[in-house]
């Protein structure tokens, strides 16, 4: 017996089917709308978006290669559980990028740029009073998205979208308890930007993007099931 699936009627874009299937699977793999360990199947999913079972085939295969699927011969497929080691990976990545990339923005972002990232950050206070996580996580995504499109590297976030997705299954995890801290993070990365002070801003990036080192241990003793078997010494300490 495979999970209930909660998944949308497709509505026929230019886009391929296959890419609409994919997108949908990848957003729902990483927020946790399909849980690590979760089964399932070409043929029901096929069923529940109202397409052929190729398309299906062809994302569990894009989903398989990213690490989110575990597809095997005769058994159900199955969204992976969460390795700690992939998520230090992802972080190291992410942080090289986005650390580069707001050193860069500091001096450029205008006053108007900084404006809009300040609503931004008003909208996640927001979420946060309403306990809104899915409403934060957008929004937080949205912060970083923005700051490296005002800097005129837009290219940056989509290194960032490529290799930050087993950080976010754990970043869904972590709100229950650090949505706060994250929105303080935010202040802080944003009063650097006002300053226009690269060292300041890259030194909050830094700091905001290490909270998972400081958190991890906590989302898997709290989370265990989630989580696979790893020996220590795969998750290394960068």
């Amino acid at each position: 017996m495979t999970d209930t699936l909660q998944l949308p009627k497709l509505d026929f874009t230019p886009t391929t089917v296959a890419d609409q299937v994919y997108a949908e699977l990848h957003r729902q793999v990483l927020s946790l709308e399909l849980k690590p360990g979760a089964k399932l199947s070409e043929v029901e999913v096929a069923k529940a978006m109202g397409v052929s079972r190729q398309p299906v085939r062809d994302a569990f295969y894009r989903l398989s290669k990213l690490g989110f699927l575990l597809i095997r011969p005769q058994r159900a497929t199955t969204v992976t559980l969460i390795s700690a080691a992939a998520v230090m990976r992802a972080r190291f990545i992410r942080t090289a990028l986005e650390v580069e990339t707001i050193r860069t923005a500091a001096p450029r972002l205008t006053e108007a740029d900084l404006d809009a990232l300040a609503a931004n950050i008003a909208a996640q206070d927001v979420a946060i009073k309403a306990d809104d996580r899915g409403g934060f996580h957008q929004l937080d995504d949205a912060f970083h998205r923005e700051i490296c499109a005002r800097a005129n590297l837009s290219f940056t976030w989509e290194l960032i979208s490529e290799n930050k997705g087993h950080m976010d299954r754990v970043r869904m995890l972590s709100l229950s308890f650090a949505s706060r801290t994250a929105w303080e993070d935010h202040v802080a990365i944003l009063a650097a930007l006002r300053g226009r002070d690269p060292d300041a801003a890259t030194a909050a990036m830094r700091a905001h993007l290490s909270r998972i080192k400081e958190q991890i241990d906590r989302i898997l003793e709290q989370n265990h099931a989630y989580f696979a078997d790893e020996p220590a010494d795969l998750r290394l300490d960068f």
